[in-house]
């Protein structure tokens, strides 16, 4: 090869495209084969199904004829499924038809599972309302029973007393007049003072003295707790007595207080109550009310009762 030749080599053999122009055409430039039309190609891109790996591949179309075209929706005589293939995957399950043709699968019945939410907060719910209406009447029965420790002798002003609650025994109990009980030691009936309760107005007097005294017998139908409630007058101060049961005298006296604050000296506008917290045996028992040393005695008495319970 000499200065000035490059021997076979021209532009149109250099261009890979020569063939595409008349010149390179007339110079004997031929396209070059296989692939779509660049030198030294080779399939590179291919649809889906078109190459089957290990299998002879279908020669290319001649240059410029367009290659046959598979049907739409036919299957390709070189394709195989994978499936089909040594060690494929297994073929896939389609999903059930819902419900409007949607290709979801049939959910849970989202009504039958709100019912059953619906019912287990009702039975929660009834639960509580049990459990708290039980625990009610609980309580209204501890606050309801009367103490156990409450003194022996306890006393209340006319207004307490008019709060009396009902006795728990439905069974009448007893009450008597003060002139009614047997009287000792100075104690007589007198009826100078007006507004005693006692039939014809006639109450105990003559109390204050050491020795006097009035024992009622009364029977009751069971062993238990009782109050004892006491009608009497005092003179514008206060009083007290000693309290006995079936013979044991009470640890605290019986209050006589002037709850009317009355003047001093005023017997007629005296006139008052109390209660007394008692025990008694079933059957016959005996209240003693009596002057001793150290009480302060002035006072009339005129009317005793019983009610069941430790009642205000």
């Amino acid at each position: 090869m000499t200065s000035g030749d490059n021997g076979a080599s021209t532009p149109e053999d250099d261009d890979p495209f020569g063939y595409l122009y008349a010149d390179g055409q007339a110079n004997g430039a031929q396209p070059p084969t296989g692939g779509y039309g660049y030198p030294g190609s080779v399939n590179r891109v291919r649809a889906v199904g078109q190459r089957q790996y290990g299998q002879p591949q279908a020669p290319a179309a001649p240059y410029g004829q367009v290659p046959q075209q598979q049907a739409y929706g036919q299957p390709n005589a070189h394709y195989a499924a994978p499936e089909t293939m040594p060690g494929g995957a297994p073929p896939s399950r389609q999903a059930p038809m819902g419900p409007g043709g949607n290709g979801r699968g049939r959910g849970p019945n989202t009504k039958v599972l709100l019912i059953a939410a619906v019912a287990v907060v009702a039975a929660v719910v009834i639960g509580i309302s049990v459990a708290m209406l039980g625990g009610d009447d609980k309580n209204n029965q501890a606050n309801n029973q009367p103490s156990d420790e409450p003194t022996t002798s306890q006393t209340a002003s006319p207004g307490q007393s008019a709060t009396t609650q009902q006795p728990t025994n439905p069974a009448e109990l007893p009450k008597s007049d003060a002139k009614a009980l047997k009287l000792e030691g100075g104690a007589a009936e007198a009826s100078d003072v007006k507004g005693a309760k006692a039939d014809g107005g006639t109450y105990v007097g003559g109390f204050n003295q050491v020795g006097a005294a009035m024992t009622w017998t009364v029977d009751v139908p069971s062993t238990g707790k009782y109050t004892l409630h006491t009608d009497y007058g005092v003179p514008g101060a206060d009083a007290n007595a000693t309290l006995a049961i079936n013979g044991t005298p009470q640890t605290n006296p019986l209050a006589l207080k002037n709850w009317t604050n009355a003047p001093e000296g005023d017997w007629e506008k005296g006139w008052t109550n109390s209660f007394n917290y008692i025990q008694l045996n079933k059957g016959t028992n005996t209240i003693r009310i009596s002057c001793e040393q150290g009480n302060q005695c002035n006072a009339n008495f005129d009317q005793l009762w019983l009610t069941s319970g430790w009642s205000k």
